[in-house]
């Protein structure tokens, strides 16, 4: 069963920029996704339209049998509850703690009051917890955001996701931030939550050998159009499709890593 389907997506910033190019594609039920290409091919632009962050210029996002370009306010923040959002730079309230930051994944849940307030149930701290423990970050509980470590930050912007009970989670480059070590905790974890939990995931990611590594298919975008979609076995003529200019040292690269 489709969870995901877009169809001829485009998306022109102005009358000249044209950041995504007629897309279609479908995601499975607890498919691991990644989708690649270089900086400025798309991807992002990709993953905020599919969530509605902006709204695209033409085509169809169809979620879990709903159309998000057609809902209104209200219908979209209730639809948004079953997308959990990951960036790249955490967007946590650096102020606050673990435990927090986590909860403001409900509130898409709440009334505006009793968001203001804080008003949590029992049931949805325990959840909280729980998540929280699953991730490795027990200790950091009652921490403040701003004395973690960006792996740490990284795993409580997944928990505040997966409070949401999501059916989608859109991980807009969630290791390009972090070093070699912390980056492998949070593919492992999120690789683990698409195939335990099943939830399913589209991952944005610039590591080619990362997305091959951890991904059940791969979209490859160039200049904001799908040049692949399909199993994680790239060619080396398929990566330059994807990268041009910049495939070479990718190949290379890949190419080290295996041997070692």
């Amino acid at each position: 069963m489709n969870v995901l389907e877009v169809k001829n997506l485009t998306k022109k910033y102005g009358t000249e920029t044209l950041a995504l190019s007629d897309l279609n594609f479908s995601v499975k039920e607890g498919e691991f996704v990644s989708v690649i290409g270089q900086s400025g091919a798309g991807k992002s632009t990709l993953l905020r339209c599919i969530n509605r962050m902006i709204d695209a210029t033409e085509g169809e996002v169809i979620f879990a049998g709903v159309n998000m370009c057609k809902l209104d306010k209200k219908a979209l923040r209730k639809q948004r509850r079953k997308i959990g959002m990951i960036f790249q730079h955490y967007n946590l309230v650096n102020q606050l703690t673990v435990i927090e930051n986590v909860l403001h994944g409900r509130l898409g849940y709440k009334s505006t009051l009793a968001g203001v307030v804080g008003s949590y149930t029992n049931e949805e701290k325990r959840q909280a917890f729980e998540i929280i423990d699953m991730l490795g970050l027990t200790e950091q509980v009652y921490k403040r955001c701003d004395q973690l470590s960006g792996g740490q930050k990284q795993r409580v912007g997944i928990a505040r996701a997966l409070i949401q009970n999501p059916k989608l989670l859109l991980c807009d480059e969630p290791i390009a931030s972090l070093d070699p070590n912390a980056s492998k905790v949070i593919m492992d974890h999120l690789r683990n939550i698409s195939t335990k939990l099943g939830i399913t995931c589209l991952v944005n990611l610039h590591q080619v050998d990362v997305a091959l590594k951890y991904a059940d298919r791969i979209i490859g975008i160039n200049k904001g159009k799908i040049v692949y979609d399909g199993p994680p076995d790239l060619t080396a003529e398929q990566i330059h499709m994807i990268y041009g200019s910049q495939a070479g040292e990718l190949i290379i690269d890949i190419g080290g890593r295996n041997e070692s």
